[in-house]
This record gives C-alpha cells, sequence and structure tokens, in this order.
C-alpha cells in the first residue's frame, strides 16, 4: 500500500521553468500538480515581478 501511494506522489511530481519577462531572470523549480494549479512555493521574481511571467512545465520521472 505504501508503494502505490510513493508512486502516485512520484507522479505528481513536476519541473517548472518560470521567467520573467520584465528582467530575464530564470528560476529552475520542483513542485507538486495539485488538483488544476502547480505548487511551487513561487511568489515573485527578484525584480518584483508577480505578473509578467512565462511558465514552461516539465513531467519529473
Amino acid at each position: 500500500m505504501a508503494e502505490e501511494e510513493h508512486m502516485e506522489a512520484a507522479a505528481a511530481r513536476v519541473k517548472v521553468t518560470i521567467r520573467c519577462n520584465m528582467c530575464g531572470e530564470k528560476f529552475v523549480l520542483r513542485g507538486r500538480r495539485e488538483k488544476n494549479s502547480i505548487d511551487t512555493g513561487f511568489k515573485q521574481c527578484i525584480c518584483n515581478n508577480v505578473n509578467d511571467l512565462e511558465i514552461e512545465e516539465h513531467n519529473v520521472f
């Protein structure tokens, strides 16, 4: 039973690349898929930008 839960948790992990369109800074984070969103803990860019971001998702195996 624990192995099945671990496999489901592993499948929910995703790698996310976030690029700021204002200053060009790039962040590569790992997160967990939760329903229709991905939780990475990312709040804002170092230039204080919170809206103008390009987000790309990659599956982690």
